[in-house]
């Protein structure tokens, strides 16, 4: 039998005295997919440092194809054939694509200068074979967030490794590009290459992994089979108690619209899409990427401006193209990117949630810390954000206690409408729930919730009415009640 690719045990490391990972352990066969699980500050990401080379382990050992190891760097762990997909995208957005892919193995000519048209020739081989719709010779500073995603995934299948790691290579991207990841990532299994996998997204695991582990509160906790487990055993082991899933509601009775777009347009992105959100309504919107779900949601809100059409709110127009006038109509917004559009990282808790709002805790043009600090606390105790004090950074939290913050600094403006794109993005399967509920609540008080995610599970679960988009357009509308995944896919497609 060939040697396990990864035999890790008893793996810890403490920060500042503080652990963060006291035992960690994983076994890696040759051709496997190894469903790394947990929920956000399991340790898991602390683990996968210490497997590259980026933190160094304080104990516990680590065997690469039977050799025992001790990476000092990441050059280390390459060398070793070790490659990382990181759930935190490092594009460098003023070079292409295909310098993005090679950046480090440029190909050379005799001379020793880089073959830029050997490289971007590489890249557009790899690109195809991959099934990913992208120009070699694009700059990255050009593409959306998903489309920065699988130029990070093809960066690292391109690397010849023989462990690959996945941190989240799904987040950011629509089921299509899923499915040709998988078919990627069975390519490559099929030649005796171990893959790692982690994702919130617990349906792919039961799609593409072998077997599995879990890490809870820095400590391994199980591992099996995936053939030997449910969905609801995998969670149970996760959260370590049962997790109960927001159900299917009534249809709320139609209302008055609070959200009314007729015919809105944008030239590339989106043309024609006409929409109604209600009081106590939430309402989806589902598509593959590259479909203009987002862009449209850029334009409702103000971040972009529409060629033509109109937005109104509660009956009246919304002119302009700017968010200030959105949130003034009585809209907030939670982004795509918590971390790179949604929150200021290395601010307090407090200083994030009131944000928005500061003219409410202001006087004179001058902060009341008081009222500042009074309003942050009731965020957090109604949203039951975790934190030790919210005068911490917000960098220090997990990745649903973040998701958490957004939404009550949108909330800190008293919206009438929430705008939510991919509002679950990077977070585990408890604090999905949560966020639902959270959404739920707010609907239920009389707000108004438009959905963009490109999971069809969380759309037919959290919503009322589903709004397909294709090719920047409104193809099919469906009653959640009426619709299943394969109708979405089928409709998106």
């Amino acid at each position: 039998m060939s040697p396990l690719l990864i035999d890790a045990a008893g793996v810890a490391k403490a920060f500042n005295g503080v652990p963060a990972l006291t035992d960690g352990r994983l076994r890696l066969e040759p051709g496997s997919v190894h469903a790394l699980c947990g929920g956000n500050g399991a340790g898991k990401s602390t683990f996968l440092s210490i497997l590259m080379g980026i933190l160094r382990r304080d104990g516990g050992t680590i065997r690469v194809s039977g050799q025992e190891v001790d990476f000092t760097s990441p050059a280390e762990a390459i060398a070793h054939r070790i490659a990382i997909i990181t759930q935190e995208l490092s594009p460098i957005p003023g070079m292409s694509v295909a310098e993005n892919i090679y950046l480090g193995r440029e190909p050379r000519t005799f001379a020793g200068l880089v073959d830029r048209r050997r490289m971007c020739a590489d890249a557009a081989t790899l690109l195809s074979q991959l099934g990913f719709d992208i120009d070699a010779g694009a700059t990255m500073g050009t593409l959306s967030l998903g489309k920065v995603q699988l130029v990070e995934i093809a960066r690292a299948i391109s690397q010849d490794a023989r462990i690959l790691i996945m941190d989240e290579p799904t987040s950011a991207i629509g089921e299509r590009e899923t499915q040709a990841l998988f078919r990627a990532v069975r390519q490559l299994t099929s030649k005796g290459v171990g893959i790692i996998y982690v994702t919130h997204r617990l349906d792919e695991i039961f799609d593409i992994a072998d077997t599995w582990s879990v890490f809870r509160d820095g400590r391994f906790v199980d591992t099996g089979r995936v053939a030997d487990i449910d969905r609801a055993g995998l969670v149970q082991r996760i959260v370590g108690r049962a997790v109960e899933s927001i159900q299917a509601r009534p249809m709320p009775p139609v209302a008055a619209p609070v959200l009314d777009v007729r015919a809105l347009a944008r030239a590339g992105e989106f043309s024609d899409v006409s929409l109604t959100v209600g009081t106590g309504e939430i309402v989806g919107i589902y598509g593959l990427m590259g479909s203009g779900r987002s862009e449209f949601l850029h334009a409702v809100y103000g971040l972009t401006a529409a060629d033509s059409g109109s937005v109104a709110m509660l009956g009246q127009a919304v002119r302009g193209h700017r968010p200030d006038l959105a949130i003034r109509a009585g809209m907030a917004m939670i982004t795509e990117d918590r971390k790179e559009s949604g929150l200021v990282l290395t601010g307090s808790v407090r200083h994030n949630i009131s944000l928005p709002a500061l003219a409410r805790f202001s006087a004179g043009g001058v902060i009341r810390a008081r009222r500042e600090r009074a309003h942050a606390r009731a965020m957090i105790e109604r949203l039951a954000i975790r934190t030790a004090a919210d005068t911490l950074p917000v960098s220090t939290m997990s990745g649903g206690n973040q998701q958490k913050v957004v939404i009550a600094r949108c909330l800190s403006t008293s919206p009438r409408l929430l705008i939510c794109d991919e509002p679950t993005r990077g977070i585990d399967e408890g604090a999905k729930q949560e966020v639902y509920a959270l959404l739920r609540r707010f609907a239920e008080a009389g707000g108004a919730v438009l959905v963009v995610s490109s999971e069809a599970a969380e759309i037919l679960q959290l919503c009322d009415r589903i709004h397909v988009f294709r090719k920047g357009r409104v193809a099919h509308t469906f009653p959640s009640h009426a619709a299943n995944q394969e109708v979405l896919l089928h409709a998106a497609a």
